[in-house]
């Protein structure tokens, strides 16, 4: 059992935190302040060939695993970047997963790389306003005319809608009482995003301004057959090949918030002179930078383990979920107390500590709640009863 990086594994985590370095403080500073995307930090990270690390290498990809996958990400949030940065290429890495699984060559051929190159960009399209994580209630209808769908329904907390191209979205082609089994009667498609037929309705948020998050309207959006991925009524099956990946990459983005965080406030409590010694020869800065670290580094074996037997293509759901909670648990404790160390100027939008804590707050929500990953181990794990 290894648990050090390979001389790849740390090349990548190099390569991707001297990228990082062109974004100082300043730049996100100031994106933390508007509405714009951070599409020249795209493009960049487009540009290196990040972009589809985890993807094949016949799709333009680098045909390697979701562990280095989540180095990716981690060395981008414990950078400048932080949640931003890593929001704005995120959806590259895990997003498109169902297509390369269950769609067909041609679509594999046609949609992942134009997105691997950064020439598209997409949005994930599946959560509603009155559904909530419980995804088989979807109520967006797409119903088949001849060869094209026609979707009308409503979707929330669509993220990166305002400057996507295409849009991954889940529908409902049968109604819950035609179909024995429940999962059934969901669709998945892969589509152009038609703003003739899509409003977008920017919702006002506390953490990662630049990157948009929408009430998304569909009113007659017509979507070619061709653009539905695998069999009609298969989509819930589809997205959930997604969700593993997506929560070991979130919990490997807290851990590097939580390790932007301690080295920030580590760094500021050698320098802050307070009667006349560094604030960090006391014990009472020390210890609870010490907690910090030790919950973090814990969380990331967990995370790193599941990202390990997902590659393996073992069963990976119990530690994706619990990777998601600890990480998410400790990032945020580790920000909270990087602000207490600073205390004033933690609070103070120049040191970053209080973005970090925005940001990493968004994790402790989704894209499971910690209550749900809870049930999700005492139920699978535990063998207890379901509780809902």
């Amino acid at each position: 059992m290894n648990f050090g990086l390979t001389p790849d594994q740390q090349a990548i985590r190099e390569s991707v935190v001297k990228l990082c370095e062109k974004f100082p403080d300043a730049y996100w500073l100031e994106m933390d302040a508007g509405d714009d995307y951070p599409l020249d930090f795209h493009k960049t990270f487009a540009d290196a060939g990040w972009l589809g690390i985890a993807m094949p290498e016949r799709y333009g990809g680098s045909g390697l695993g979701l562990t280095e996958a989540s180095l990716l990400v981690q060395a981008v949030t414990e950078s400048s970047p932080g949640g931003i940065g890593a929001s704005a290429i995120h959806l590259n890495i895990f997003g498109l997963n169902p297509v390369l699984v269950f769609g067909n060559e041609e679509q594999k051929q046609r949609m992942i790389p134009p997105m691997i190159a950064g020439r598209e960009r997409a949005c994930f399209a599946v959560t509603e306003p009155n559904t909530g994580l419980n995804t088989l209630k979807l109520k967006t209808r797409a119903v088949r005319k001849g060869d094209r769908y026609v979707v009308h329904g409503e979707k929330v907390w669509i993220s990166s809608a305002q400057v996507a191209d295409r849009m991954l979205l889940i529908a409902r082609t049968q109604d819950a009482s035609e179909v024995k089994n429940p999962t059934h009667g969901l669709s998945l498609f892969y589509t152009k995003l038609d703003r003739r037929h899509v409003t977008l309705r920017r919702i006002p948020k506390l953490g990662r301004k630049p990157i948009d998050a929408n009430q998304v309207f569909i009113d007659g959006l017509e979507i070619p057959v061709e653009d539905r991925i695998g069999e009609e009524g298969r989509g819930f099956e589809y997205i959930l090949h997604g969700m593993n990946p997506e929560r070991i990459l979130v919990a490997a983005e807290s851990v590097g918030l939580g390790r932007n965080a301690l080295q920030r406030a580590s760094r500021y409590a050698k320098e802050r002179i307070v009667f006349d010694r560094p604030i960090g020869m006391n014990q009472g800065v020390q210890h609870p930078l010490a907690e910090c670290w030790m919950h973090l580094e814990a969380a990331n074996l967990m995370a790193m383990k599941a990202a390990t037997l997902y590659d393996q293509q073992q069963p990976c759901g119990a530690e994706s979920n619990a990777a998601k909670y600890l990480a998410a648990e400790a990032g945020y404790k580790a920000a909270e107390t990087a602000m207490l160390t600073l205390g004033g100027f933690g609070y103070a939008k120049e040191f970053h500590i209080e973005r970090l804590l925005r940001e990493v707050m968004l994790f402790r929500i989704a894209p499971v709640s910690g209550q749900l990953v809870k049930c999700f181990i005492s139920e699978k794990v535990l063998g207890l009863p379901k509780s809902y």
